[in-house]
C-alpha cells in the first residue's frame, strides 16, 4: 500500500490541553502526535499546508524533510528540546521550530525564511539609503560656496547613484553653467545649449516632474553632457529637476553605462530634493553676499592719501571685533584744484552696528551732495539737519567739518564742529591744544547753530579729528577708567612732526593698550598734517633731520 492509500489514521478523541490561544498566533502552527497524525492546525498553518486538517497524515501535507524531523523529535523525547530545522517547500525555503505538547503532542512553528530574508535585505538597504542621505545632507550644507555645493552634487551622485552625473544650473538665457562628475573627475564649464533638445531637460530645469528613464533615448543626448571620465556607451538615462523654495536650482542628469540596472528614480529624486534645497540656501548666500559687498563698498571708510600737497589718514574700529561698519565715519573730498579747498568730514551717528551705518551712509551721501556749498559750513550743517529731520530714522549725529587748502608753505584749516569733539592741533614743539569750535548735534533739532575756527599748521604740525569712542574707552586695571582727554593729549606729544598716518596708530595703539579687549564703542580717527618741506639744496639726505617729500 502506498502512502497515499494509507487510510487515515483515526483522530485522538482528546485534544491537547493547549486552550485556544495558539490558534490566534500570527504565525503557521501544527500540533502532530507521536505517530505522525495532524492534531489541529490555524488558519495560517492550512495556508502554508494546504491539507492540513485534523486527522490528516503529516507526511502527505508537508515536506518528507519536516516529516523526517517530526520522527526525530519524538524519538528524542522531551528531554532534549530540538533545535529548528530547514528545508525547502515550493519557491520558499521554510524554518520550523518544534516544542513539546502535553500527552506527547509535538507542536511546530514553520515560517518562511525567504520573507524574513527578503525583510532583512530591505531594511539593511533602508538603512543604508538613509545613511548616504543623512551623510549627503551633511556634506551639501557642509559650506554655502556655490560652486563647492554643484561639486558635493554631482560627486555623490556619481559615486551612489550612477556612473556620472551633470549639474546643469538654471539661466535666464542660452548659456548655462554645467558640473559633470565621472569617478572621482570633477569638472566645470559653460555651454550654449537648447535644452528643449533633450527630452525631460526643459521641463526639469522649469521644476516640473521628471520623464520615467524608459521614455528617453540615450541616443538623443548630446555630447556635452557627457563628461570627458565617463567610457562606455549609455545605457540609460534619467533627468530629474532640483527643486527650490519657489524657483528650481537646476537639472540633474545621471547618466548609467550599457551593463547596469535601471535607476531607483524614485530614491535619485529625494536625493535630488535635498540637493536642490542646499544648492538654494548656496545660490541665496551668494546673492546676498554680493549685495553686501556692493552696499559695503559705499559704507566702509575709505582709503586716504596726500590731497594737493596735504597728508590724510584715517583708522577706524568697529564697536564689534566681527562688524566692519558702524557708526562711526570719514571722509575726504579732494577740490577740484590745488587752490580749491578740501573738505574733511570725521562723524559719530547715535548707536552702533548695521543701523548706524545705513544712516552713516546717508550722511555720506547728503554731504557729498552738498559739496559746492561746502565755502559755508554752516550752510551745509542746516541742509544736512533738515535731510536727517525729514527721514525715518530717529538717529542723531555728531560731526566736525574741516576744509583744508595749502598755501605755499602753510596749511589753512576751517574746523566746525556740530556736538563733537573739538579736533586737537599737534605743534612742532610738542604742545598740543584744542580747536576752538562749538556747535550743536545734527538731526535733533530744528535749526542747528556752530562756530568755526581758523588755523594754520606750519610743516610738520598736524590736526587730530577722532570720535569719542578715543576719550571714552575704558580700561585700566579694572577696566572702568576712561582713556579721556589728558591721555590723548599725552599721546600727541609724542607725536610732535610725524607723519599723519603714524600719528593714526599711535593714537590707535594707545587706545587699544588702554582697552585691552575691554568692550568699547566705535572708535574713528584722522589726521591732517602739513608735509615737511624738501631737503635744502645742496643739503645731504643722509642726515637724521631730513624729512620725506611730498
Amino acid at each position: 500500500m502506498t502512502t497515499s492509500e494509507r487510510s487515515p489514521r483515526p483522530v485522538r478523541s482528546r485534544t491537547p490541553s493547549l486552550g485556544d490561544a495558539w490558534l490566534q498566533a500570527p504565525c503557521p502552527v501544527l500540533v502532530v502526535d507521536p505517530a505522525g497524525t495532524v492534531v489541529a492546525a490555524n488558519a495560517r498553518a492550512t495556508a502554508l499546508f494546504p491539507g492540513a486538517t485534523g486527522g490528516t497524515w503529516l507526511p502527505d501535507v508537508v515536506p518528507d524533510w519536516l516529516a523526517r524531523a517530526h520522527r526525530t523529535v519524538v524519538a528524542g523525547g522531551e528531554g532534549s528540546p530540538p533545535g529548528p530545522v530547514r528545508g525547502p517547500h515550493g519557491p520558499d525555503i521554510l524554518e520550523a521550530h518544534a516544542t513539546h505538547g502535553p500527552d506527547g503532542t509535538v507542536v511546530w512553528w514553520p515560517s518562511v525564511v525567504t520573507d524574513r530574508s527578503r525583510a532583512r535585505a530591505a531594511l539593511r538597504s533602508e538603512r543604508e539609503r538613509n545613511a548616504f542621505l543623512t551623510d549627503a545632507s551633511t556634506q551639501l550644507l557642509a559650506s554655502l560656496n556655490l560652486e563647492r555645493c554643484m561639486e558635493a552634487t554631482v560627486r555623490l551622485a556619481a559615486e551612489h547613484l550612477a556612473d556620472a552625473a551633470v549639474l546643469v544650473a538654471p539661466s535666464p538665457g542660452k548659456r548655462h553653467r554645467l558640473t559633470l562628475a565621472a569617478g572621482d573627475a570633477v569638472a566645470h564649464g559653460s555651454v550654449r545649449i537648447d535644452p528643449a533638445t533633450v527630452p525631460g531637460l526643459a521641463e526639469a530645469l522649469r521644476g516640473f516632474p521628471p520623464l520615467p528613464s524608459r521614455w528617453i533615448d540615450p541616443a538623443l543626448l548630446p555630447g556635452w553632457a557627457l563628461p570627458d571620465g565617463f567610457t562606455g556607451p549609455v545605457g540609460s538615462v534619467a533627468i530629474t529637476p532640483l527643486p527650490g523654495p519657489g524657483f528650481p536650482a537646476g537639472a540633474l542628469i545621471l547618466l548609467r553605462r550599457g551593463d547596469r540596472a535601471a535607476f531607483e528614480e524614485q530614491f535619485a529624486r529625494v536625493f535630488a530634493s535635498r540637493a536642490g534645497a542646499a544648492l538654494s540656501a548656496a545660490r541665496m548666500y551668494r546673492e546676498q553676499s554680493e549685495i553686501t559687498t556692493t552696499l559695503m563698498a559705499e559704507l566702509l571708510p575709505p582709503e586716504l592719501r596726500h590731497v594737493h600737497g596735504v597728508e590724510f589718514a584715517g583708522g577706524y574700529r568697529a564697536a564689534q571685533d566681527t562688524d566692519r561698519v558702524g557708526g562711526d565715519f570719514y571722509e575726504v573730498h579732494p577740490g577740484a584744484g590745488p587752490q580749491d579747498e578740501t573738505l574733511a568730514v570725521l562723524g559719530d551717528v547715535c548707536g552702533k552696528g548695521l543701523d548706524a551705518a545705513v544712516l552713516t551712509g546717508k550722511i555720506r551721501n547728503t554731504l557729498h551732495a552738498l559739496l559746492p556749498m561746502a565755502d559755508d559750513h554752516q550752510r551745509v550743517l542746516t541742509l544736512l539737519n533738515g535731510a536727517l529731520l525729514g527721514s525715518r530714522h530717529t538717529r542723531f549725529a555728531s560731526l566736525v567739518l574741516a576744509s583744508v587748502r595749502r598755501r605755499g608753505d602753510t596749511t589753512h584749516l576751517r574746523l566746525t564742529c556740530a556736538g563733537h569733539p573739538a579736533p586737537l592741533i599737534v605743534r612742532n614743539d610738542g604742545t598740543v591744544h584744542e580747536a576752538r569750535t562749538r556747535g550743536t548735534i545734527v538731526g535733533v533739532l530744528p535749526e542747528v547753530t556752530s562756530t568755526t575756527a581758523e588755523v594754520e599748521l606750519r610743516p610738520g604740525e598736524s590736526c587730530l579729528l577722532f570720535t569719542d569712542g578715543v576719550t571714552e574707552a575704558r580700561g585700566g586695571p579694572l577696566g572702568e577708567v576712561m582713556f579721556d582727554d589728558e591721555r590723548l593729549r599725552a599721546a600727541l606729544c609724542e607725536c610732535a612732526g610725524m607723519p599723519a598716518e603714524a600719528i593714526v596708530e599711535r593714537v590707535q595703539l594707545r587706545v587699544a593698550e588702554w582697552l585691552d579687549d575691554q568692550p568699547h564703542d566705535d572708535i574713528a580717527v584722522m589726521a591732517i598734517t602739513a608735509p615737511h618741506l624738501p631737503a635744502p639744496e645742496g643739503r645731504g639726505t643722509s642726515g637724521k633731520d631730513v624729512r620725506p617729500t611730498v
